[in-house]
């Protein structure tokens, strides 16, 4: 029985990574580093700590030569400078429906000021726990931040849904052995081929949210066609 629902923030909930895309290219540039947007959304969903060596291993240097704080403290400059608060249209609408049925959580591989602000501005008193990349040591691939989630919210995995648009994220869902629906947001459809839904945007997402029952049996796909 399908008892919460719980959400990537990014590309999910708020188009908001083209943003973190350009905060980060920045923050590379003063580093005298160079990389592209596709290298940042082939790890959306990590946290800093894990998200950052991989970053500069694509700018072909070596991740100990570089201060991880002065980089992250030049991307949030950044990113609270360029951002543009905004939802999905009909998001906001969508969970407040949502909350009436199940329990909600956000998971997000971002640091917990901008993930606390942005939910506080766009979407307060809908979230009953949020995860940030802060709350867990191993951020997306790793299971971790999706079980912290189930364990706050006091549900079982085979409970919940996960939603996610990153590439990273659905691996991690997948690795917890959660019923993961993706949305390529800024990726591929093919990019997302483990979810076990994949719904072409985010129009269907919400249709799709809004039609599911309490009684939905979220089993993953592969345990499902054993």
């Amino acid at each position: 029985m399908l008892k919460a629902l719980i959400f990537d923030m990014d590309g999910v909930l708020v188009d908001s990574m083209p943003f973190h895309a350009a905060a980060w290219k920045k923050a590379f540039l003063d580093m005298g580093m160079v990389i592209q947007d596709g290298d940042i959304y082939a790890i959306e969903g990590s946290n800093p700590r894990n998200g950052l060596p991989l970053l500069i291993k694509k700018a072909r240097k070596d991740p100990e030569a570089f201060d991880f704080e002065v980089i992250t403290a030049i991307y949030r400059q950044e990113f609270n400078r360029i951002f543009k608060l905004k939802a999905f249209d009909g998001m906001k609408e969508c969970l407040e429906l949502l909350k009436s049925r199940y329990l909600l959580s956000v998971v997000s591989g971002s640091d917990r000021f901008i993930v606390n602000g942005i939910i506080d501005q766009l979407f307060p008193g809908i979230f009953d726990t949020v995860v940030t990349g802060d709350d867990v040591l191993n951020s997306k691939p790793d299971p971790d931040p999706f079980l912290k989630a189930v364990e706050l919210l006091n549900v079982g995995r085979k409970e919940c849904i996960v939603i996610e648009n990153a590439i990273l994220g659905v691996e991690a869902a997948k690795k917890a052995d959660i019923y993961c629906i993706g949305v390529p947001t800024y990726v591929e459809p093919s990019e997302l081929h483990r979810a076990d839904l994949i719904v072409g945007n985010h129009q269907k997402l919400l249709e799709h949210l809004i039609n599911l029952e309490p009684a939905f049996n979220p089993e993953p796909a592969f345990r499902r066609r054993k």
